[in-house]
């Protein structure tokens, strides 16, 4: 498929995958399927069939009419090579139906046609209905001018264009739309995401690891800053969620206009209140060995006896993403590591004072107990290194949960098994 149809308008090109009845079609069902699923109001318009319908046909002729203005604002952005092949108009080959890149011998304005040399062949080409495209920074300023689009948004990557396309629909004589450009998405290690390296993750990953609104909120804050999206950014952007709900409440009209909850959810928040961050949750997963729902929700109700699932819609659907988090990209990575002599010492005097403490004992009383223990055992001077030694052996990871709370939240009894269990 790939090498019968190079060069060729993807809506004239097969779908591979043999659902819709081109290339271009199954894309747009992919970019609509989208939009669809975050709930937005759109008008899709396919640019083949406006191209086809008629729909740009007035922009092009005045493209055609104002062919040097534009020429002289691309030009000097080309290399010396790409100049002195360059024509914004790219027709389609009658014979082969395929998109040439080809220089431009003339232009025939009272016929709306351009003649251009084919492999020594002069092609008179209409410029109407579909018969021609257009270089995209044209394409984009066409676009601008035919739909009447007064508001654009462009990555970082795309100013340069913008700016360019700005000028033309200028010159087309009509006011350019207002641009937002926003910030590039990063991988873990700070490089751009590319779709061929293929780094990153992806809009369909996140949302097997999180709901819609958790990304709708990633997105929402700091459009021009640079991000960094990746898996591990999910469970502090699902926390920053939950966070902002907690926080909707408490605030009065001012600060709720400014909470990224209400725009995320059209000014109305759900009112659920947080029982624990997703961190937590996670963390529970993989310490209590939990696979499935129930087995979760029987963790939560010991801590929250009261709690009916029915009640907590997000906490639900919380538990189902932290299982399926956790088993993918949280489980691959633990590494645990023994205890050494004076660590050891010290999990088992936790463990001894956790023997007076009570199921519903406060946790901010238990994480002091905590403190406690790593004073007394040679980690005074240096907390941090108390804690990260028991992230590392008990969790497996170099971070972890505020201890009080997840002792409280798991039990006493099944904390004290889960230290016992690494200590030896």
């Amino acid at each position: 498929i790939l090498e019968q149809n190079l060069n060729k308008p993807l809506t004239n090109i097969p779908d591979p995958f043999k659902k819709y009845s081109s290339f271009g079609e199954h894309n747009n069902e992919m970019l609509k399927s989208f939009l669809n699923k975050f709930n937005f109001n759109y008008n899709f318009k396919s640019s083949t069939q406006l191209y086809k319908s008629g729909k740009f046909n007035d922009v092009l002729v005045l493209i055609l009419n104002k062919y040097q203005e534009i020429i002289n604002i691309v030009i000097p952005t080309l290399g010396k090579e790409r100049q002195k092949t360059y024509s914004p108009f790219l027709p389609i080959c009658p014979e082969t139906g395929k998109v040439l890149e080809i220089p431009m011998l003339e232009i025939i304005k009272d016929k709306k046609k351009i003649v251009f040399d084919n492999k020594g062949e002069k092609i008179e080409v209409s410029i109407l209905d579909g018969n021609c495209k257009l270089q995209w920074k044209v394409d984009w300023a066409m676009r601008w001018y035919a739909l009447d689009v007064d508001y654009e948004m462009y990555g970082k990557d795309l100013i340069e264009s913008a700016v360019i396309s700005h000028k033309i629909c200028k010159v087309l004589g009509k006011k350019s739309p207002n641009g937002f450009p926003y910030e590039l998405f990063l991988d873990e290690k700070g490089e751009k995401i590319s779709k061929s390296k293929g780094n990153g993750i992806t809009i369909e990953d996140w949302l097997k690891y999180a709901s819609p609104e958790s990304l709708s909120l990633f997105m929402y804050q700091n459009p021009k800053r640079a991000k960094k999206l990746y898996a591990d950014v999910v469970p502090k952007a699902v926390d920053e969620y939950l966070t902002c709900i907690d926080k909707f409440d408490q605030q009065d009209v001012q600060h709720r206009l400014l909470n990224p909850v209400w725009h995320v959810h059209n000014g109305n928040p759900p009112k659920e209140k947080s029982i624990m961050p997703f961190s937590v949750l996670l963390n529970l997963v993989g310490t209590s060995n939990a696979t499935d729902k129930e087995v979760l929700w029987k963790f939560i109700k010991k801590y929250k006896k009261d709690i009916k699932v029915s009640d907590h819609p997000i906490l639900d659907s919380l538990v189902k993403y932290a299982l399926k988090y956790f088993v993918d990209i949280i489980k691959p990575k633990k590494k645990y590591r023994k205890p050494n002599e004076k660590e050891k010492k010290a999990l088992k005097d936790l463990v001894n004072r956790l023997k007076s403490c009570k199921d519903q004992m406060d946790p901010e009383a238990i994480q002091t107990i905590v403190y406690s223990v790593g004073k007394d055992n040679g980690y005074k001077e240096n907390l941090r290194e108390w804690f990260k030694a028991i992230y590392e052996i008990i969790f497996g990871d170099q971070d972890g949960p505020r201890m009080g709370f997840f002792i409280s939240f798991l039990g006493i009894k099944e904390s004290m098994e889960l230290i016992n269990k690494h200590i030896k």
